[in-house]
């Protein structure tokens, strides 16, 4: 053997394999740049069924649960609770309100928090909070004690939904994350129907028990599960993919280097958040998502209100929380198919587009028409097509705006934030007054629906024009404004700049 070739120590180790396994200690990533790509795609179908487990599952479970406590008022008010507290409209549709309000507010600066913290613990406590106070929510008394626990409960509750779909972009790449976020957004679409249902369960089985009112054994109830699901969600979620502990160092190298290769580039472990805050507000796609998602809350504001919607059928109160379920099930199944379907021909555009023009079917059919079976079913389509495209807006923004992840935090918080502003203010396109056309809010509804149409035909104007640079070669810091393209150890330059030539965005 040749030793100038294979030198040895003196006790006849290889040098080189000293110098690989110094290489691999010294760099996280290199166990997964090592492997075959057979080994690697093994690695990763076994990491990905580890993440859908553990990750998806449990988010998914803890978004019923807060979509639960959150819109769980609009059937506590067909069980009673503006009798009960003497509500007038107007008192109502604020209670409504201001939970969007401490939404609204908190959405950004949690995000930031999260992107520095670990997720395992930030997110369970925040849901073991509103939790608890979902659980006061059942002993109020009066509107103004049901203003307070209203406005904290969004004001932790903000802390989840961006949270997690921030958590998700960190593990799955573009690809998948569309199908991932319409498994989460399903949540609000089950937690919505099973609230119809638990509140006519709870309506004929616990009117009375104990001295207390059916309403407040839902918000009892429904809290405290919640508060039960945080503590065992503490064990369950990751953190970020270099750092869960769960994970084999295999595992986290394996979860690190395919976002490299999907992106050509790597989150930073030490990132400003300033430096990442400042980059999202100086992007104008952050803006023009933004106000795309604004649109489709109208659109989908119905929801605050459905079980007063569908009580202008006819039918006794159980029976209307009953009727409430089969059109959030449609929009279950709208949003992951539509979603998959968004994945898989990588497209987001025409996927924001189509459920809004059924939404907007439903819409005028249900403000034009008194009879029964159409009005049934233009709910049917006002719920299916209004929710229809939700997560693909926001995983869109993701797969858009996509590193520093500071910077991704900010935008995917800033957007849904934004949005939810709207529900502020549509609380109050619902009086009783307006029954049972609802003439304005469906009008209302109808127009911002066509806006988000709108806004998705301007984005994907914008990023085919964003292309084009890139395919005549322009430098893609220029045109991902500020996108972090790190050096990563154990990728040569002539990969890392393939891997940045090859980015596009999804139109």
């Amino acid at each position: 053997m040749d030793s100038s070739k294979n030198p040895e120590f003196q006790d006849g180790t290889n040098v080189e394999m000293v110098e690989l396994k110094n290489a691999q200690e010294n760099n996280r990533l290199a166990p997964a740049q090592l492997m075959s790509e057979e080994e690697f795609l093994d690695a990763e179908k076994k990491l990905k069924r580890k993440l859908d487990l553990r990750l998806l599952a449990c988010v998914w479970l803890i978004f019923v649960l807060n979509y639960l406590d959150r819109n769980n008022i609009a059937a506590a008010k067909v069980a009673g609770l503006a009798t009960t507290l003497q509500l007038t409209a107007t008192q109502y549709a604020t209670a409504v309100a201001i939970l969007f309000v401490g939404y609204v507010l908190m959405q950004i600066p949690s995000n930031i928090f999260l992107a520095n913290l670990r997720p395992s613990i930030y997110l369970p406590t925040c849901m073991a909070i509103w939790g608890l106070l979902s659980t006061l929510t059942g002993v109020v008394q009066n509107a103004s004690g049901l203003y307070a626990t209203r406005f904290f409960l969004g004001f932790i509750e903000a802390a989840f939904y961006p949270g997690a779909l921030f958590l998700i972009s960190s593990w799955y790449k573009r690809s998948e994350m569309g199908l991932r976020s319409a498994v989460l957004f399903s949540a609000t679409q089950l937690g919505s129907a099973c609230s119809g249902l638990i509140g006519a369960g709870i309506k004929s089985g616990l009117e009375g028990a104990r001295g207390l009112e059916s309403w407040r054994w839902l918000f009892i109830i429904e809290g405290s599960i919640t508060i039960f699901v945080a503590l065992i969600a503490f064990f369950i979620l990751p953190d970020w993919p270099s750092s869960t502990r769960w994970l084999t160092a295999k595992e986290r190298a394996v979860a690190e280097w395919r976002l490299i290769q999907d992106a050509g580039q790597v989150d930073e472990d030490e990132e400003q958040w300033s430096y990442g805050f400042k980059l999202a507000f100086k992007d104008t796609r952050v803006y023009i998502f933004a106000a795309m998602f604004f649109c489709l809350q109208v659109a989908a504001a119905t929801s605050n209100f459905f079980p007063s919607v569908v009580q202008t059928l006819g039918y006794s109160r159980v029976v209307t929380l009953l009727l409430t379920a089969p059109p959030y099930f449609l929009g279950l199944l709208i949003s992951v198919f539509n979603n998959w379907s968004a994945d898989r021909l990588q497209n987001s555009s025409f996927h924001v587009m189509w459920p809004l023009a059924i939404a907007i079917v439903g819409f005028v059919l249900g403000a034009s028409t008194l009879s029964l079976g159409p009005r049934y079913f233009a709910m049917l389509l006002m719920v299916g097509g209004g929710h229809g495209a939700n997560a693909v807006v926001l995983a869109w923004t993701q797969k858009t705006i996509i590193r520093p992840r500071i910077k991704r935090a900010a935008a995917v918080a800033f957007v849904n934030a934004f949005g939810n502003i709207s529900q502020v203010w549509t609380s109050y396109l619902y009086p009783d007054t307006a029954q049972p056309r609802y003439v304005l809010a469906m009008s209302v509804n109808s127009a911002f629906a066509f806006g988000t149409i709108l806004f998705a035909l301007l984005m994907r104007f914008v990023l085919q024009r964003d292309n084009k640079k890139l395919d005549s070669g322009a430098d893609i810091a220029e045109v991902m404004k500020g996108e972090a393209h790190a050096e990563v150890a154990g990728i040569s330059e002539e990969d890392r700049q393939a891997n940045k030539a090859a980015f596009r965005f999804i139109t």
